[in-house]
């Protein structure tokens, strides 16, 4: 495993599920060892079905707040990651960044349906989320 401090910026459309998700599972996945943000193209809210599924696999999420990315303006990343097509499309370009990754995940939000079939949604794509973050920062 890589011990070097990474500074990783984890970015969605509205910061609100996926790129939060990510920033609470590498953040408590990599302890003190990383700096991990996240931010919106579009920012609004933390969603509450994100904050409870991660809650689920003890992960406090609810002290998070949406930021848009413009806050990280000339702030220079190991990693700069987009979670979904559309803030892959407008993000913009954050010079210094030394790796750019993409890899989109469904968003929970726009499934519909019951409750048990939202709830399994933002499930999933925890989980998924969790996966990628361990095969693309902890296969080393």
């Amino acid at each position: 495993m890589n011990l070097k401090k990474k500074k990783v910026l984890f970015i969605c459309t509205h910061n609100s599920v996926r790129s939060q998700m990510a920033e609470g599972l590498l953040r408590s996945l990599s302890g003190e060892r990383d700096e991990v943000y996240s931010a919106g193209t579009q920012p609004s809210r933390v969603h509450p079905l994100a904050i409870e599924v991660m809650r689920e696999i003890n992960i406090d999420i609810s002290r998070q707040r949406s930021k848009n990315v413009d806050e990280f303006k000339g702030i220079i990343f190991d990693y700069v990651v987009t979670v979904c097509d559309q803030a892959r499309e407008s993000c913009p370009l954050f010079t210094g960044a030394k790796k750019y990754l993409h890899q989109s995940f469904e968003d929970p939000f726009v499934v519909r349906g019951d409750s048990d079939n939202i709830i399994s949604a933002f499930r999933l794509v925890r989980d998924e989320i969790k996966n990628w973050i361990d095969q693309t920062f902890y296969k080393e």
